[in-house]
């Protein structure tokens, strides 16, 4: 029996027989061609990526009936390589200059691609490497044939088990067999993520080296939640699993009758819950464990590598379905977070050298007006239907909200001119993610209608820690006495403006975290569908007066680790079944 460690991007447990999926590297080998031979190869290459494009576009277009149009969009970012004319550029120069086969001119140039992302520490790059790698499968497959296992050959429901996992692997297996994915590469972030998320079916990422030890029929357990997956485990260990997603099953029951009652503290104050979603598909989800609402709609996934920039009905028909889903409940849509970590087509073939602190969030929107604007229309228009707000991200100093609200503002006259119905009164608020807008956050509350505590952000940029990178991921800490006297200094400026706080980062679910953000004054959490019963439960569970007395002594310890394990001794010999019970089964998917 051999544990492996990853990260679980589904939640769920599984146990089960494994497909082992072939890796897909293959050796070509460079063969030189008579000159004359060159037009030749030109068309062969063109013929095969004439192919390859119509191919994904049949796969595109499954996937949109199969999950819905945002997550089909991932797919978007191979079409548009296939016909970027830069790439093409450089593969029919090899061609003509070196007099090469196309399948060795293919071969080279998306390896030398791969290799430049791979070079790049960003997570962002690196998981751009295998869409480059599964491309130029695909048209090598044009040209030299097709090799190896694949996910149709299989007979038995199982745990696939891949180095990588392509988006168009994932669309084009039989579901029905497949119960729960595990690869060694990939993230959070990582397309297996979205697509295992979206399809709801377990899954562990990052298990480094657990490929190339398994065959075909082996068991395993697969933990989605907690990120395991353990080879030939024993009886006794198969039955405790397995009794644990009995129990599992039977909590989630549970929380599911909560989703009916308010979030009420034991001394009266109520606390909304609202969800995280990225897309519209996911509305359903957020009222089905409870939501009052979505407190943040990532519309970022609308762009996210995309063949081209969504249209402004694209964006407004994705806005109108989540607010006729809601139903009166409300809507905070925010505006495109593209940077960092998250790119379009365009940017990825651009990489900047420091993506954290570069073009990103609203500094992009400002330097993209039209792209900006085209949205901007959408969630305008959106809102005749229904209330919504609309939210900017990574704001760092007042004259950022004014330029949005400046070019809102004309978007509005132009709306009314052009005869559209739109919410004049719009809420205009912006996400709180680095320390310069907490420590400006009174300036701010003149400028804004609502806060939003991005914590996942704000915490990076406050510790100087990047949260994707595995060797300081111990060190990022929302618990934080600097964090949380952050968040405390953004709630008292909220209040002294009347403007409200809400927080919409993964600690908003944490229950540590969840406590602590109450005691410091936030009477709104935005969390992953899932979690909502679990904070629900919670919060009935517990007195604001105790949250903020909790809060109060927190702040004044020296360290994160001495705060973490005060709340958490604090919470098990207080509440042990509510608290207990939530960290045991928590694992939804993680926001951003």
């Amino acid at each position: 029996m051999e544990r492996f460690s990853g990260i679980g991007v589904s939640p769920g447990i599984v146990v089960g027989r494994v497909f082992v999926l072939d890796d897909k590297a293959r050796r070509i080998p460079r063969r030189s061609v008579a000159p004359k031979d060159i037009d030749h190869q030109l068309v062969r290459l063109n013929e095969a990526f004439t192919l390859s494009v119509e191919e994904l576009e049949r796969v595109r277009d499954q996937a949109e009936q199969d999950m819905g149009r945002e997550a089909a969009q991932i797919f978007g970012f191979h079409i548009g390589m296939l016909r970027d004319k830069v790439l093409r550029g450089s593969i029919e120069k090899v061609i003509n200059d070196e007099v090469v086969t196309a399948e060795y001119a293919v071969d080279r140039v998306f390896g030398e691609w791969a290799d430049r992302f791979r070079s790049m520490e960003d997570s962002a790059f690196t998981t751009k490497v295998n869409d480059i790698t599964d491309l130029a499968s695909r048209v090598l497959t044009h040209l030299v044939g097709s090799h190896g296992h694949e996910l149709s050959e299989f007979e038995y429901d199982a745990i696939v088990v891949a180095r990588e996992l392509t988006p168009s692997q994932t669309v084009g297996f039989d579901r029905s067999k497949v119960v729960a994915i595990a690869t060694d590469l990939g993230g959070k972030t990582s397309h297996t993520a979205i697509v295992a998320r979206a399809l709801g079916i377990p899954a562990v990422v990052g298990l480094s080296r657990l490929w190339g030890k398994l065959s075909d029929g082996d068991t395993v357990i697969l933990d989605g939640s907690r990120g395991i997956v353990i080879v030939e485990p024993d009886y006794d260990t198969i039955e405790h699993y397995l009794s644990e997603e009995v129990e599992r099953g039977n909590y989630q029951m549970t929380l599911r009758e909560l989703a009916s009652l308010e979030p009420v503290t034991t001394d009266g104050t109520k606390i909304e819950v609202l969800g995280n979603i990225e897309f519209a598909e996911e509305t359903k989800q957020v009222l089905e464990y409870g939501g009052e609402g979505v407190g943040l709609f990532r519309t970022e996934f609308l762009y996210l590598a995309g063949e081209r920039e969504p249209t402004e009905e694209e964006h407004y028909n994705a806005y109108r379905s989540c607010v006729e889903q809601l139903a009166g409940r409300p809507l905070t849509i925010r505006t495109m977070d593209l940077g960092a970590d998250k790119y379009t087509q365009a940017q990825s073939l651009n990489p900047e050298r420091n993506p954290a602190l570069g073009l990103r969030s609203i500094r992009y929107c400002l330097k993209n007006l039209p792209m900006f604007k085209h949205q901007l229309r959408a969630i305008l228009r959106a809102s005749a239907h229904g209330p919504v707000k609309l939210m900017l991200p990574l704001v760092t100093s007042v004259s950022e909200v004014r330029q949005s609200r400046h070019i809102i503002n004309d978007v509005m006259e132009d709306l009314q001119d052009e005869g559209h119905l739109f919410d004049r009164d719009l809420s205009i608020g912006i996400m709180v993610e680095v320390p310069s807008a907490a420590l400006v956050a009174s300036t701010l509350a003149r400028e804004v209608d609502f806060f939003s505590i991005g914590t996942n952000d704000l915490v990076q940029y406050t510790l100087a820690v990047d949260r994707t990178n595995e060797q300081v991921a111990d060190l990022f800490a929302p618990s934080h006495p600097a964090v949380l006297k952050l968040v405390r200094d953004v709630v008292r400026a909220g209040r002294h403006r009347d403007v409200p706080v809400s927080c919409c980062g993964e600690a908003a679910g944490d229950p540590d975290m969840a406590v602590l953000l109450m005691g410091l004054g936030v009477r709104t959490l935005s969390v992953t569908p899932g979690v909502a019963p679990g904070i629900k439960r919670l919060i009935r569970s517990i007195s604001i007066d105790r949250c903020e007395r909790l809060a109060k002594k927190a702040i004044s310890f020296d360290s994160d680790t001495e705060v973490s394990m005060y709340v958490r001794d604090r919470l098990r010999k207080e509440l042990p079944e509510a608290y207990d019970s939530f960290g045991q089964f928590r694992g939804d998917k993680p926001g951003r």
